[in-house]
């Protein structure tokens, strides 16, 4: 291996100090990927992608609910709300019904969403269990945290930061 050539193996060298290789954007974006892959092979046998059932479940559990509110809870953008919203809508899975007042409106999960989110649970649950077998327990368990860790951190502005600068 010449000194141009990059590695995807992660370098261990126990006397320097620990630091990102490569770029982190493309890692997770690559890891992303094949989870959604993973995921999707599962859950997709139920007729939904798993951003689909995602969204669903988050209907089930939090709705009625405004799409604003949705779209914070969900971390989107209101547009890319409103597009995924209309598959499921036009499945029936979920409607969009006047509010509170006559400019606010509600989206509800109907009796057919809550029993498609009832079947994909199940499948969501077979593509956890297999991925955390695949991972391994401890792995899996670690790398919530550090997600979660980061989420934080990002949430924050303190992911912004030269934790290295003096």
């Amino acid at each position: 291996m010449t000194s141009a050539t990059v590695s995807s193996k992660p370098v261990s060298n126990a006397m320097s100090k620990s630091v990102p290789r490569g770029c982190t954007n493309m890692k997770l974006r690559q890891l992303n990927r094949r989870v959604t892959a993973h995921y999707d092979a599962i859950v997709g046998a139920a007729g939904l992608k798993n951003t689909q059932y995602t969204l669903l479940s988050h209907v089930v559990l939090l709705g009625p609910i405004r799409p604003s509110d949705l779209a914070a809870r969900m971390v989107l953008d209101a547009s890319t709300l409103t597009r995924n919203l209309q598959p499921l809508v036009a499945l029936g899975l979920l409607v969009i019904e006047p509010g509170a007042d006559g400019r606010s409106r509600l989206v509800r999960a109907t009796e057919a969403g809550l029993a498609k989110r009832s079947e994909m649970q199940r499948l969501w649950k077979q593509a956890q269990l297999a991925l955390n077998a695949q991972l391994g327990e401890t792995r899996a368990a670690k790398l919530h945290e550090m997600l979660d860790e980061c989420l934080a951190l990002l949430e924050d502005g303190e992911g912004s930061e030269d934790s290295t600068a003096a």
